[in-house]
């Protein structure tokens, strides 16, 4: 776990974002740190401290002088800590944090504090828009404190702007980055993933796809952006979120697909081809929707798609190129055959029928098949999982 025996302080200011921050609690958690949380009297109009008191096991600091045993208390917070982190941050401890005020808490504590300092801005667009927020902002980026978002989207007020505060997981994900930074190894390196399935029309209604879920690729680009690399995703169709910092286009169909890769190949210094992609598509696509009653759908012709990998693979010259092999038996001879058909560096082959290892699942279990062998690994996390393979990358 990333955070394995640190010790988090949340800071809560008074924003409706607060609601959010229960779930910042859990996954820091999840990820092994003990939470701490101090929070702003208005803080808790919005959530109680008792529902934070529930969550970590652990007092909620509010008030200067709550804690007689502890007589300077936002010295013991502030030094206590491994990182502090401050979700929602509104616009007026912003300002605090950057003229130096301290006049409650949470505001001394931070004040106070030697750890690192991470924000999650969270307030209406005008506030965050105006120019003593950006000059606040930009004091406090200048003594090294870490900015999350904000984000855009509905806010409180009813507006559609800039302003709202950053989704939980990124936020821990900024935590887990100051606390265990990442190398940029790949830095200067541009990669091209594909990723997620592809729809064959059979008309404007229906398709033919698979079950691929594009959680593999994504995650991919994701670790290999946060290791520095200029990450273009070709993304099938899919509904998850693309990770911060990557390129995408996105695409439906298996023409498109082979297209977009081409195009961002040509500057590149690597691909993975973590896609499934069709491997036939409709030869004539109805340009209406079929009518079962006058128009049955007895027969579809089939034609083959191109192969996105193979002629990747042709094109590398000095490049590297990975490929993925789903399968559900005879994994490592399939496998093999691939590599060998394909003529790339290395397949990654993967069992889809087992539980842990399924389309959409949140783990695989891989084996990293190449022409210098064959190396099993153990059922990792797609985060995990992507990390080797850009290892693996960074040694063909």
């Amino acid at each position: 776990m990333q955070l394995e025996g640190k010790t988090i302080l949340l800071g809560i200011t008074g924003g409706i974002a607060a609601y959010k921050s229960c779930n910042i609690v859990r996954l820091l958690q999840k990820r092994g740190a003990r939470v701490k949380v101090v929070m702003s009297e208005h803080a808790t109009e919005f959530v109680g401290p008792l529902t934070f008191r529930a969550l970590t096991g652990e007092p909620v600091a509010v008030g200067l002088f709550d804690n007689p045993s502890d007589p300077i208390h936002h010295i013991s917070l502030a030094q206590e800590p491994d990182l502090v982190v401050v979700a929602p941050a509104t616009a007026n401890i912003i300002a605090k944090m950057a003229n130096g005020i301290a006049d409650d808490l949470i505001s001394t504590t931070l004040l106070a504090t030697p750890r690192p300092v991470v924000i999650a801005p969270a307030m209406n667009s005008g506030m965050w828009k105006a120019p003593a927020t950006q000059a606040n902002m930009a004091t406090l980026r200048d003594r090294g404190v870490h900015v999350v978002g904000p984000g855009s989207g509905y806010l409180a007020c009813g507006d559609v702007d800039t302003g709202r505060m950053s989704e939980p997981e990124d936020i821990v994900r900024a935590v887990c980055e100051v606390l265990n930074p990442v190398p940029q190894d790949l830095a200067g390196k541009h990669i091209v993933i594909t990723a997620g399935p592809t729809h064959e029309p059979i008309d404007p209604v229906r398709f033919i796809g698979n079950r691929s879920s594009g959680k593999m690729g994504i995650a991919l680009a994701g670790e290999a952006a946060r290791r520095g690399a200029t990450v273009t995703l070709v993304l099938g169709p899919t509904s998850l979120d693309v990770p911060r910092g990557v390129e995408c286009v996105r695409v439906q169909t298996a023409a498109e697909m082979l297209q977009a890769a081409l195009s961002a190949f040509q500057t590149a210094d690597a691909a993975i081809c973590a896609a499934a992609v069709a491997d036939y598509t409709p030869a004539a696509p109805a340009d209406h929707k079929l009518k079962k009653s006058n128009e049955r759908l007895n027969r579809i012709e089939l034609v083959e798609t191109f192969d996105i990998l193979a002629e990747l693979s042709r094109q590398k010259g000095e490049r590297c190129v990975i490929g993925f092999a789903a399968e559900t038996d005879n994994v490592l001879e399939y496998a093999q055959r691939k590599l060998d058909r394909k003529g790339c560096d290395a397949i990654i082959a993967n069992d889809v029928s087992r539980a842990d290892s399924g389309f959409g699942t949140d783990t695989n279990k891989a084996w990293i098949v190449s022409t210098t062998g064959t190396q099993e690994l153990p059922v990792l996390t797609k985060p995990q999982l992507a990390d080797t393979i850009l290892d693996l990358l960074q040694n063909l």
